[in-house]
């Protein structure tokens, strides 16, 4: 545990500069990219294979700073209860105020610890703590105090800087930290002294090519969560499974789980070399995610949605979520949705003019950050998909809609039946499924 006068420093350097800096009236509305990542539905369907209600759900950040990421839950989850907890008096302040000025009134705020958050009593559906476990003095006492206030069946969304991939920041703050400049609060003053440093190197000087680019000088904040962060930290994929075993907590998934696939890395994925071909299919997640991590490790933040250990699965749980491996028996049962950041009029007009130009329909566009690659539709395809804007949908309407847009099967140029029409049917929505741009449930 901190002392009271380090307590004091920290609040006095978020007071001095609450994070992010972004101004009052900035919306994530049109981000559909962070509202993805944010919202209940993407992280509860990832776990359970089920489409949640986020109304009157009880949604925690933890460490909200100025509260944009607060902002960024409100839009993304219409009608939850909102709460906030930051160590810094004024960043709650600040989240109080761009909350209030955004029309949401079911907000709540409080100053204080992570390690604390029991001693508010509540019990969250979702708790988001983004950017904030890798700067405690003690991951592990916060990621406890998380779980004892998530549901049994709730989840929890944390990341750690990766320890691989920030190698030459950290490098960078051990220099700084020799010249004097994060003995306390860095301010304005250090941020300036640090810009003056690094455009005085000479452009080959390997700590200049590596951590400093252009943008420092549009946003000299940039400098403080880089290359002056003060407690900053790096961690593994075996760092984070220990962490979460140690507090009784699972990986649910990655955040960005499609960005993570081992094979990927390989030239032919369906071909891999020896070992590799024997090993991948049998180890476990961990192992994979470390396989990666080794090999490729270019993501800033181990980011990861997780749960409670053995208490999550609730009794009416699908058996197998899935869908790939579903029966044809299991998909006559099921319920197709689309999400809801796609499922909007911008998208789907966007839908209708590819459709109306005889274009393909570019469907990752509109979430671009979810697949490294892109998905695209033929105009057919994406008009078969129309149904579900107007709400859920059986397989059964979607095979039928598919059938009127494709009346003949290719190559043969025979007449499309309504068994072909649900087996292709199946294959796209299977495609999207695994991009979470449709949700199957049972």
């Amino acid at each position: 545990m901190l002392s009271p006068e380090a307590l004091d420093k920290i609040r006095q350097q978020f007071d001095h500069a609450p994070y992010p800096r972004v101004p009052l009236e900035q919306s994530p509305k049109d981000d559909p990219n962070s509202l993805f990542k944010h919202s209940l539905v993407t992280a509860y369907y990832r776990r359970y294979g089920r489409v949640i209600d986020p109304q009157d759900r009880l949604i925690l950040d933890a460490g909200c700073g100025s509260g944009y990421k607060c902002l960024m839950l409100a839009e993304a989850n219409p009608g939850a209860k909102i709460v906030g907890m930051d160590l810094s008096e004024k960043s709650v302040e600040m989240t109080q105020q761009r909350l209030a000025h955004h029309g949401f009134d079911q907000v709540e705020c409080y100053a204080g610890l992570i390690e604390d958050l029991p001693n508010l009593g509540i019990q969250f559906d979702y708790i988001n703590c983004d950017e904030v476990l890798y700067l405690l003095p003690d991951p592990l006492t916060g990621l406890q105090a998380m779980r004892s206030a998530l549901k049994p069946d709730g989840i929890l969304r944390v990341n750690l800087h990766s320890a691989y991939q920030r190698r030459r920041y950290y490098q960078a703050q051990a220099l700084f930290r020799m010249l004097g400049l994060m003995d306390d609060n860095p301010t304005d003053l250090e941020v300036g002294l640090v810009h003056e440093t690094m455009n005085a190197l000479q452009d080959h000087v390997v700590l200049k090519t590596t951590t400093w680019h252009p943008i420092y000088d549009q946003q000299p904040e940039g400098v403080l969560v880089d290359h002056l962060l003060v407690g900053d930290k790096g961690y593994t994929i075996p760092d984070l499974f220990g962490l979460l075993r140690e507090a009784g907590l699972e990986l649910v998934s990655m955040v960005n789980w499609l960005h993570w696939d081992l094979r990927d890395l390989f030239q032919n994925p369906h071909a891999l070399p020896e070992p590799w071909d024997q090993l991948v299919p049998n180890c476990s997640i961990e192992d994979q995610l470390y396989f990666y991590e080794l090999l490729n490790p270019v993501h800033r933040l181990l980011d990861a949605w997780c749960g409670v250990a053995t208490e999550a699965e609730p009794p009416d749980s699908p058996p197998d979520r899935t869908v790939q491996n579903w029966a044809l028996s299991d998909w006559q049962r099921a319920t197709l949705h689309l999400h809801p950041q796609l499922r909007t009029e911008r998208v789907r007009q966007a839908l209708l003019a590819a459709c109306q130009a005889s274009q393909p329909f570019e469907i990752s566009r509109h979430l671009s950050q979810v697949s490294p690659t892109p998905v695209v539709l033929s105009s057919s395809q994406a008009l078969s998909l129309l149904p579900l804007w107007d709400g859920p949908h059986s397989i059964a309407a979607i095979a039928h809609q598919y059938q009127r847009f494709h009346p003949v099967q290719l190559p043969s140029l025979e007449p499309m039946t309504p068994d072909a029409a649900l087996g292709q049917a199946v294959e796209l929505i299977k495609r999207l499924e695994r991009c979470l741009f449709v949700l199957v449930e049972l």
